[in-house]
């Protein structure tokens, strides 16, 4: 197994070097365990560090000026996290643990470093974020455009994707992880209308869920009825500058 987690998901998109290994691996040498719940960054609090999520479940979010919550983004095993608070004095985003979590926190210089001594890595990591910043515009729109049910929908099958990414044994049944107000604070719907739609993509023979896990029982009618993209799939990374 790759010693680096962050390389194990980057080793997926290009085949690395013994010395990009080696430098992910660096970023990983500190462990700090997150009890489920817990908040691992506050918003408008200075952050000197980033993570790379080794184990669990994590969310990002915003704190709206009515208390309301809105869920950014899920985060994955692999996942480097509190990027957006690289450029910032004080995070834009909160980060919080949906699991018991393992994250490995490195100072920014450290990031700086491995830029500076590895361009293709430094190039990987800025066309990932512009993954995540498509996938995230895909949600916006979704959110002023299109139904509650779609918006469900492509959750679920995006759960499923990320989830199957970093465990490739997923298949069509995978376990949510997310309470329906978790989805709701995605989503941006009530609890109660979450699981109206879940009822409804159920009663259409679309998925079922049970003991806390969901299976997609129909995923071309599912997708058809989320509309979705997924947008970690036909990546063209064949500009990505030569390996030192």
């Amino acid at each position: 197994m790759v010693a680096s987690c962050f390389a194990e998901l980057l080793g997926e998109r290009v085949d690395l070097t013994a010395g990009e290994v080696a430098a992910l691996a660096r970023l990983e040498e500190r462990t700090r365990e997150v009890r489920r719940g817990a908040i691992l960054q506050r918003e408008n609090e200075p952050c000197g560090e980033l993570f790379v999520l080794r184990r669990g479940l994590m969310m990002s979010y915003v704190l709206l000026d009515d208390g309301s919550r809105q869920i950014l983004r899920f985060l994955f095993p692999g996942d480097l996290i509190g990027v957006p608070g690289m450029i910032y004095r004080d995070s834009p985003e909160a980060l919080a643990a949906l699991t018991d979590c393992t994250v490995c926190p490195f100072e920014k210089t450290m990031l700086s470093q491995l830029f500076e001594e590895h361009p293709r890595l430094a190039a990987l990591v800025m066309a990932l974020n512009q993954v995540e910043r498509v996938a995230l515009t895909d949600r916006l729109a979704a959110l002023g455009r299109t139904s509650a049910k779609a918006r469900v929908a492509a959750l679920l099958l995006d759960m499923r994707n990320r989830l199957r990414f970093a465990d490739k044994a997923i298949g069509d049944t995978f376990t949510l992880g997310l309470t329906q107000e978790e989805v709701g604070d995605a989503t941006g719907l009530t609890a109660v209308h979450v699981n109206r739609m879940l009822r409804q993509l159920e009663e259409g023979g679309l998925i079922r869920r049970e003991a806390g896990r969901c299976t997609i029982l129909d995923e071309r009618a599912l997708r058809r009825a989320a509309n979705y993209v997924d947008r970690y799939e036909r990546l063209e990374l064949g500009w990505l500058p030569t390996a030192r």
